[in-house]
């Protein structure tokens, strides 16, 4: 995956009147929004240099990628490198620019609605990567960072695997043994929460005579990717002192 960095350095230094719409309306329309392999976020931090013993802008692409090694490292690669476990920012003194999200200045829901990653100094919590979006703009599974990644690693490893099934011969001990070494890996998957649910199809269905005649091998995988939360939502409910809870969950 590629990590890219808006906006420019001399755009956003030192200019207190930069707006999130600066990015939305002059930065965006250059860029290609059809691949989910790259990933955008807003930020520049200042930072020590300790090799040269000054302070110095530095771009917070960098930082989200390390976020996803850290991912990585910590837990799976479908896993969100975004948020308060696993997307804090380290070694930084400040943001150049904190996007707020209050009212009149909602730039974090402005930058994130446009598949930019608000990176967000919170009084008392550090700073954070606050989105998990990739660059795609059309919705679908692949807009988020998390699923990328977990394509990514089944991807390589199932194609690995697949590799082993190359001259041997397209009858249904070879099918069997394609879907028994798939789903175990994929079960593994599952049991570490990467994926709701999967299936493996190997057979007759989709290896029909005239790809078995063509000297081809068919394996399709179904995927239920599992989705970050990106939302909250929390409701109260007073009840009188008299009322069953079995009676009233589900009717708010």
């Amino acid at each position: 995956m590629v990590f890219l960095i808006l906006p420019r350095y001399t755009d956003i230094i030192n200019q207190n009147n930069f707006e999130a719409t600066n990015i939305v309306s002059n930065y965006l329309p250059t860029l290609n929004r059809q691949s989910s392999y790259a990933v955008l976020d807003s930020g520049w931090k200042y930072m020590f240099d300790k090799y040269n013993n000054i302070y110095t802008y530095v771009p917070l692409n960098g930082d989200t990628a390390g976020l996803c090694a850290q991912t990585d490292r910590v837990a799976d690669p479908w896993f969100s490198p975004a948020g308060y476990n696993r997307g804090n920012i380290k070694n930084l003194a400040r943001l150049a620019w904190n996007p707020s999200n209050t009212v009149g200045t909602a730039y974090r829901d402005l930058l994130y609605t446009n598949a930019v990653n608000p990176v967000v100094s919170f009084k008392g919590q550090g700073t954070v990567l606050f989105g998990d979006k990739t660059l795609q703009a059309r919705p679908s599974a692949f807009d988020r960072i998390n699923v990328r990644r977990l394509f990514i690693t089944l991807e390589k490893s199932i194609a690995t695997a697949a590799k082993f099934s190359i001259f041997e011969f397209n009858d249904n001990f070879t099918r069997a043994a394609f879907v028994n070494m798939v789903d175990p890996f994929l079960r593994t998957i599952k049991g570490r929460r990467g994926i709701y649910d999967y299936k493996v199809v190997c057979d007759t269905t989709n290896n029909t005579p005239d790809i078995i005649d063509a000297d081809q091998f068919v394996g399709d995988i179904y995927i239920k990717p599992a989705r970050s939360i990106n939302f909250i939502t929390l409701r109260f409910v007073a009840v009188g002192t008299d009322v069953s809870f079995d009676e009233i969950v589900g009717t708010f």
